[in-house]
């Protein structure tokens, strides 16, 4: 689904990502970790196209990226949802409509009653009309994944999403991602707190892995 072949990255005109080689099979679920500043956003941004590799391969659903036309990119991105741990939303939009602007911008439809369904799963149905300013922190948060998933994605991509988050709120949003990965989907979240991996992995088959000095671990089943 998405694989790395020797990968590396250099930033600002040095090597922040080294020979990094791994597959992220359909319906796994992987946490990935390491120091700030190790690379977990760039690793993220090379799993869905937003850079390319300054060498080795990056294979998105069996397509090479360096190959993929930027119209191809915005294809295969309909396949992958991120949750960005500062989610963005349009202020003067209530929050149904941020959900669905995935959508919007794609020509596609979507019926009122599976956006109402679907707030409801991340509990935000009553806030349907609520603009962003008037959301907590957690709320945001939902509502990211809600838009992440919206577009009926293969892979869902987290970065730091529990950052801002206090523990309860955290374990609430964790439990939504559990929940889409036994759904079949694809999971990777990126994070640096290991007591919510370890109440994550008590629940579902999770492998971590680490970026530690350039390159990437695979930690194993067990911390």
């Amino acid at each position: 689904m998405i694989a790395f072949e020797n990968v590396a990255y250099n930033y600002g005109g040095g090597e922040l990502l080294s020979d990094m080689s791994l597959r992220l099979a359909p319906g796994s679920f992987h946490f990935l970790t390491g120091p700030s500043g190790s690379g977990k956003s760039t690793f993220l941004k090379l799993c869905y196209a937003e850079l390319k590799p300054t060498a080795g391969h990056v294979t998105l659903f069996d397509r090479e990226v360096r190959t993929l036309a930027r119209d191809d990119v915005a294809q295969m991105r309909r396949r992958i949802g991120v949750v960005h741990q500062d989610c963005q939303f349009l202020d003067h939009l209530p929050l149904a409509a941020n959900v669905t602007l995935p959508l919007t911008v794609s020509d596609r439809e979507v019926s009122p009653e599976d956006v109402g369904d679907l707030l409801g799963w991340v509990g935000l149905r009553h806030l349907a009309d609520a603009l962003p300013p008037q959301l907590s922190g957690g709320e945001r948060q939902r509502a990211a994944v809600a838009r992440a998933v919206i577009i009926g994605p293969d892979v869902i991509l987290a970065d730091e999403p529990t950052g801002n988050l206090d523990w309860e709120l955290s374990l609430r949003l964790l439990k939504l991602l559990v929940e889409l990965n036994r759904m079949g989907k694809t999971i990777v979240v990126a994070t640096h707190d290991m007591n919510l991996i370890r109440q994550t992995k008590s629940q579902v088959a999770a492998r971590v892995l680490r970026i530690q000095n350039r390159r990437i671990q695979l930690a194993g089943a067990d911390l």
